[in-house]
């Protein structure tokens, strides 16, 4: 189902967009902003979905053990040391 509405665009959008239909990269004006507001709510969801992992990994490290900087540390240099020798480095 498809829905009119009244858009206003810069000049710059508008030659752009038309440009697109002009090169046959589109079959209409239409066709280039659903397009773009396909992509900007694909970016939306995935940046929701990144602040929300962020926000997962900072509640399970705060609820976590602490681990102190040095023994942080040590804890990372073992497991490069592990990573090297699996891959003969």
């Amino acid at each position: 189902m498809s829905v009119k509405a009244s858009i206003s665009l810069t000049e710059t959008q508008d030659a752009f967009a038309r440009d697109l239909v002009g090169q046959g990269r589109y079959p209409s004006l239409s066709a280039v902003l659903q397009q773009g507001l396909e992509l900007l709510r694909e970016q939306t969801e995935a940046k929701e979905l990144e602040t929300e992992a962020l926000r997962a990994l900072i509640h399970e490290r705060r609820d976590g053990p602490f681990v102190d900087m040095n023994d942080s540390r040590a804890r990372t240099r073992a497991m490069l040391s592990r990573k090297k020798s699996q891959h003969g480095l």
